[in-house]
């Protein structure tokens, strides 16, 4: 069973693997931007990987 704290992770998780994606197929990416995002869902998916 989920708890709501695991969904809301993994709806962290989604939202942050939406907008880098989103960053990445601009034209002119914001690298910088981008590291920071994927630095962030890196975090998430340890925080879900404890929940587990």
């Amino acid at each position: 069973m989920q708890t709501a704290h695991l969904s809301a992770l993994e709806a962290k998780h989604a939202v942050l693997d939406r907008r880098i994606a989103e960053e990445e197929h601009r034209p002119m990416p914001d690298t910088y931007l981008v590291a920071d995002l994927k630095k962030q869902k890196l975090r998430v998916k340890e925080e879900i990987a404890l929940a587990h």
